[in-house]
């Protein structure tokens, strides 16, 4: 099974030996992938949709592995039994949806060691939402595809130092596995609000609430970017 960059470094997170739940599986390609080289040695392939799911139970069937890989129909969590999963991967929705899936879930969530999340936005509330229910960031990464930036992130149960702001938006630079990238993904939001700014000038805007907003975050960018140099230097 060939796999896009993104998703490639999606599995990657995923703890040899687990067995994994793919929440919004799609395709089912980052379980069939995983099964094939033997890194895991089972799956639940879940959606919450029926077409998707029937693609998925397709590709299983074509890839030999419905031995291996289970489908269900659920909405978020809510088919997951305690006991049936040790990595629950969520990836490829906004981050509103998969706290939303992830709150709800808790129940659910009691035997599983790890999450893997790729939220499409609201990065910082997801960061945040972690620290708040006893988890802790272990790895971070970074992918940059098509012109696009995603984070994703590798969290298991344990006291997490309640991170700065700048941590929440960015993640730790230490726990990093991109720091190129990072860095990278941080030049371009400080253009970015550069940018902003002299449009803002150029209508008289200067001093207006969101000038200051702007000022503040290209402020929390540029610390985070200096946190970044330090690991690739």
């Amino acid at each position: 099974m060939q796999l896009s960059r993104r998703m490639q470094k999606l599995a990657s997170l995923v703890t040899e030996g687990n067995r994994l739940a793919d929440v919004g599986t799609d395709h089912g390609y980052i379980p069939i992938a995983l099964v094939q080289a033997g890194k895991i040695p089972s799956a639940i392939a879940m959606d919450v949709n029926r077409g998707p799911l029937a693609r998925a139970e397709a590709h299983i069937r074509e890839a030999g592995l419905a031995t291996y890989i289970e489908t269900r129909l659920s909405d978020g969590l809510r088919e997951l039994g305690a006991e049936d999963a040790d990595t629950v991967l969520i990836a490829g929705m906004g981050g509103m949806l998969i706290l939303r899936i992830l709150t709800e879930g808790i129940p659910h969530l009691s035997g599983v060691e790890e999450l893997i999340l790729q939220p499409q936005s609201d990065v910082y509330r997801v960061r945040d939402w972690l620290q708040k229910h006893g988890y802790r960031v272990e790895t971070e990464e970074l992918v940059e595809e098509d012109g696009k930036y995603y984070p994703m992130m590798r969290a298991v149960r344990g006291q997490e130092r309640r991170m700065e702001q700048a941590e929440l938006y960015y993640g730790k630079a230490e726990v990093q596995r991109s720091p190129e990238v990072l860095r990278s993904y941080l030049e371009t939001k400080l253009q970015e609000g550069q940018r902003i700014l002299l449009k803002l000038e150029a209508n008289g805007k200067e001093d207006t609430a969101r000038a200051q907003e702007i000022k503040e975050s290209m402020k929390m960018t540029g610390c985070m970017l200096s946190d970044a140099a330090k690991i690739c230097d």
